[in-house]
């Protein structure tokens, strides 16, 4: 076991019980602060340290955030704390042991580094992945929601601090991880959704040179329709009117002065959608391109990963969350979804290139139903289309980017296919978004009453190629056994692996979704702009 650490702000103990398996025991740490508290709309700053020896015993508080109804705040505004997991052997203590980093995902909105509670179980406990992949698994906290996104779109408050907060947590882990066993050239980001997406924008931005080995984006990417804000002038000023304050060159100082839960409140976001406005439109509290973490583009700055190597993939439903949102219907067995709720959702998201686009979107989506589709047909071509917009799409072009632009660094893509376990979802149900957690964070292995054999075998699977590659760069090979040899992908064959319990020789698949990708990249994206 470690013991008390020497860490850059001084001493640090944590807890060292048993677990099961090869590793026999587990190191962690909760709540060790990686920056100080984050002073209002600026960049994390170093942590000053501490006396005597830091207990880091017990997870810190989460950012402060709107709760799930939206109508209060939790959390608080010191919040720059990170949790690590170190599996030991039984006699030597670890040294250089591979080190995956965890971001969080949830909009930008709200999450935590150690992820929803039940009873005392946390969905991002590091054990089972540092147990079963004999890696150091780190989760990071990070400023969400007004006090992390909001941007002015100028100097005065140029935005992205929770990317900033990333960054300096992924730094502190480069600077430290060496004295709690670590190999601080060898670290992996690795995370979900908005968590994906920032994986994207940290192994782009030129801020991480030499920080970050690898990365692994589940289910987002900086392409994604929400990843960048466009117009964030607008939203603070909105804000700004929200809290009583003026909107014109007295509004930074105001917003820097107002209560930090007033303004988590102000940046509130509609949360229902309808076919004419999916909600997916309404997530707009994101990066910006601030010409300094993000100087241009996502697209122009994968160049910045050309030597990383990097796993990206989707679920098969991820659109289905934000599906039961814009037409609930699809999710009640008995009323028919009218096939005029799709016509509507896929002029909503191709509004930008009029009404051709829409035409021709709607006929891709409608190509194999004959005269008269059945109701199952018309849920699920509603489902595909918002997976494919929101998630499938972008993903696909990150995946093509990086395999153009990179030179050392390999391209992996996966889709996870796993049905959802949620009861009272229709039986054509796949894996909705953020259904791949549990797997990845090995909970049926943690909470073995709650899941079938089967389960077990995902997860497995899921842990092996992840630590595999975090430890070589290939998902192959490591300490894990794999199901079936996952092949890099390339701009020929586009290969990829079917994530799932049954995974064997036919897991291996091309092409993934292509007249679909064919008409989002190329077609849709060839016509004319119309309306922004």
């Amino acid at each position: 076991m470690l013991g008390t650490v020497l860490t850059e702000g001084g001493m640090v103990s944590g807890d060292n019980y048993g677990v099961s398996g090869l590793f026999h025991y587990m190191d962690v740490f909760r709540g060790i602060p990686f920056a100080a508290p984050p002073g209002r709309f600026e960049k994390p700053k170093p942590h000053p340290g501490w006396d005597g020896v830091l207990k880091a015993k017990d997870f810190r508080k989460r950012c402060i955030q709107l709760n799930l109804l939206q109508t209060d705040t939790r959390g608080d505004e010191d919040c720059l704390y990170l949790n690590i997991w170190v599996p030991q052997g039984r006699k030597e203590v670890s040294t250089n042991l591979p080190v995956m980093v965890w971001l969080f995902g949830g909009g930008f909105l709200v999450g935590a580094s150690n992820g929803a509670n039940f009873l005392d179980n946390y969905l991002y406990d590091g054990e089972e992945i540092a147990n079963r992949g004999k890696v150091i698994v780190v989760t990071l906290s990070y400023r969400v929601g007004t006090l992390g996104f909001l941007s002015t779109g100028d100097d005065g408050i140029p935005g992205n601090y929770g990317l900033w907060d990333q960054h300096a947590g992924i730094s502190w882990v480069h600077r430290n991880i060496k004295a709690f066993g670590g190999d601080p050239d060898n670290i992996t980001v690795f995370g979900e959704s908005a968590g994906g997406a920032s994986v994207n924008f940290q192994l782009i931005t030129p801020m991480n040179k030499g920080l970050i080995r690898r990365g692994i984006s589940q289910s987002g990417v900086a392409l994604c329709p929400w990843g960048i804000n466009r117009n964030p002038r607008q939203f603070a000023e909105l804000v700004a009117t929200r809290v009583g304050c003026p909107t014109d060159d007295k509004m930074v100082a105001c917003l820097k002065m107002t209560d930090a839960s007033a303004l988590i409140l102000a940046g509130t976001l509609e949360m229902h959608g309808s076919p004419e406005a999916p909600i997916v439109n309404n997530l707009i509290l994101s990066p910006v391109i601030d010409g300094d973490f993000l100087p241009d583009e996502p697209a122009n700055l994968f160049v910045n990963a050309a030597e990383r190597d990097y796993i990206i993939g989707v679920n098969d439903m991820d659109g289905h969350l934000f599906t039961g949102i814009d037409v609930p219907s699809i999710n009640q067995p008995l009323p028919t979804t009218p096939v005029e709720d799709l016509k509507t959702l896929i002029a909503a998201l191709t509004k930008a290139k009029g009404q051709q686009a829409a035409d021709l979107a709607y006929n891709e989506y409608t190509s194999t139903w004959g005269s008269k589709p059945s109701k199952e047909q018309v849920k699920r071509a509603i489902v595909e289309v918002e997976t494919d917009y929101i998630f499938l799409i972008p993903t696909q072009a990150a995946l093509y980017l990086h395999n153009s632009v990179a030179t050392t660094g390999r391209t992996y893509s996966y889709l996870f296919t796993q049905p959802s376990r949620m009861p009272g979802y229709p039986s054509w149900m796949g894996a909705d978004h953020a259904d791949d957690l549990q797997y990845v964070f090995g909970k049926p292995f943690a909470t073995p009453l709650g899941y079938w054999p089967k389960h077990r075998d995902v997860s497995r699977y899921m842990i092996a190629y992840w630590t595999n590659f975090a430890r070589t760069g290939d998902p192959n090979k490591g300490e894990s056994d794999v199901p079936v040899n996952w092949p890099p992908f390339d701009s020929q064959t586009h290969k990829y692996v079917d994530i799932n319990h049954r995974m064997g020789r036919n897991s291996v698949k091309q092409k993934l979704r292509m007249r679909f990708v064919n008409y989002w990249t190329n077609t849709f994206a060839g016509l004319p702009t119309i309306s922004e």
